[in-house]
């Protein structure tokens, strides 16, 4: 337990502490500090897995894959965050005192809801991360970012109220069937979803779904996503689309094991799937002719929250496919978004028809955002076209082949898209030089071995990995 509430802890306590400096050099050490710690942390779990307490605060195999995600993606962008938040462009480094303290927290928020089996801890955990990421929306203290943080605020508050109600009404069913108080953990519930009243159960599933889905991405209320992303700081940006959204598919993923518990199966995947599919659908339709780069990334997020319902909803081999398809995304979406800082910082604007030729005149950002570009669309040989790949060859080999014809259907129009508005910006005739084209080591490095690790899991999945991707796919209910 004490290691658990360590990697909870760890991150919160340097967040509360950095509150009350002003020091550049404080700020940046306690950042890399909470990132380190928390990584070596996350790496000891994997060598001897900790104890817990009951459900409140214990870590299973589903917990360890998105618990590794945050950990790697935090290490990353808190690296890529000294030099962007130190650089030339930030003429006031005291800014740091607005941004190290949020961000440590959020870190915590969201090792909370991975290392917690209980739902109401849970809920807490997720309304937690909105909590810390709303001030990191508002960074820059401009208008667009005030309404975007807002939004944000209100649209993720409507979510993780019919989240609660979905929490109220899992345990109204586990009272119905036992003596004593509902007690929300996650073991037990499972144990008495068998004998649990359906109606409960299954309204249950439906407001988490769309209470949980809001912070997740899925249409419908999926609307503050391209705002909040494309008026946070780049770092943010990446943790947001790499990590938040993990969390709040966790959120779902919980309701979907007591389904399968009860034998209601049938009734969840059918609507993952419904909703995977008209997210997929609506991106895409939003991919198109997008000029924003950093809300065209947004809205592949949106579009790849809906690959990972679809491959839950799909269940046997499609759900390997959704999990390993969770680390890949998580990995070339965050080193999109940190890329998309360099565009914006040397060019000055998102708007990707002001920008030309920026692999010639960025020589390390322009060649690693045209290769996370490919690796994002589900090209071989990154990890994308494995995890998207082995969705689509499930459907079919499952007899559902109109799903997966309309599954590689939506992404080869979502790639064409997305095509469309980078292909010109990357490698068009230069229109004008970008106002620095310096680029920092701090600012390259992470996006660097991001996308080399996106490439190496489409080339070879390691075995630690594959094992547990394959326990998390049979406990969500795929192949074991």
């Amino acid at each position: 337990m004490e290691h658990l509430a360590a990697l909870v802890l760890v991150p919160a306590l340097l967040g509360v502490a950095a509150l009350f400096v002003r020091g550049t050099r404080l700020q940046v050490g306690a950042l890399l500090a909470g990132a380190l710690l928390h990584l070596v942390l996350t790496g000891a779990a994997w060598v001897r897995r900790p104890d817990g307490y009951a459900d409140y605060l214990r870590l299973d195999d589903v917990g360890m894959l998105f618990l590794s995600i945050t950990s790697v993606l935090f290490a990353a962008v808190a690296v890529y965050a000294v030099g962007y938040l130190t650089g030339p462009t930030h003429d006031e480094p005291a800014r740091l005192y607005r941004f190290v303290p949020y961000l440590l927290l959020f870190l915590a928020a969201m090792t909370l809801v991975a290392v917690t089996r209980h739902f109401a801890v849970l809920w807490a955990a997720v309304e937690a991360t909105t909590l810390s990421s709303a001030p990191l929306v508002y960074f820059y203290r401009r208008g667009p970012a005030l309404e975007a943080a807002w939004k944000y605020l209100m649209i993720c508050s409507v979510g993780i109220a019919l989240a609660l109600l979905g929490t109220f009404f899992l345990g109204a069913a586990e009272a119905a069937v036992t003596t004593g108080p509902p007690g929300l953990a996650l073991t037990d519930l499972m144990r008495a979803a068998p004998v649990m009243p359906r109606g409960w159960l299954r309204a249950a599933f439906v407001l988490a779904l769309v209470g949980y889905g809001t912070k997740m991405g899925l249409v419908p209320l999926h609307t503050w996503l391209p705002d909040a992303h494309s008026q946070a700081p780049s770092p943010v940006s990446a943790l947001l689309s790499g990590a938040l959204l993990n969390c709040a598919f966790l959120g779902v993923l919980r309701f979907f094991q007591v389904c399968l518990a009860s034998g209601d199966a049938a009734f969840a995947r059918t609507l993952l799937l419904l909703l995977g599919f008209v997210s997929i659908a609506v991106a895409t339709a939003f991919l198109i002719g997008q000029r924003d780069f950093k809300r065209l990334f947004a809205y592949s997020s949106v579009e790849n929250v809906g690959i990972l319902a679809v491959g839950v909803g799909l269940g046997g081999a499609a759900t390997f496919g959704a999990m390993l398809h969770a680390v890949n995304h998580s990995f070339a979406k965050a080193g999109l978004f940190l890329l998309a800082g360099n565009v914006l910082r040397s060019y000055g604007t998102t708007d990707a028809g002001e920008i030309r030729g920026a692999v010639r005149q960025l020589p390390l950002s322009g060649p690693l955002l045209f290769a996370l570009f490919l690796a994002i669309g589900g090209l071989p040989p990154f990890g994308l076209f494995m995890s998207e790949f082995t969705i689509f060859q499930s459907a079919i080999g499952d007899g559902r082949t109109r799903l997966g014809l309309l599954f590689v259907a939506l992404l080869a129009v979502a790639f064409l898209a997305m095509a469309g508005v980078l292909l010109p910006m990357l490698q068009g005739e230069s229109n004008r030089p970008p106002a620095t084209a310096r680029e920092r080591a701090l600012a390259v490095v992470p996006p660097l071995l991001l996308a080399a690790a996106v490439l190496a899991l489409g080339v070879y999945l390691p075995r630690t990995l594959d094992t547990l991707l394959h326990a998390v796919a049979g406990v969500v209910g795929g192949t074991s």
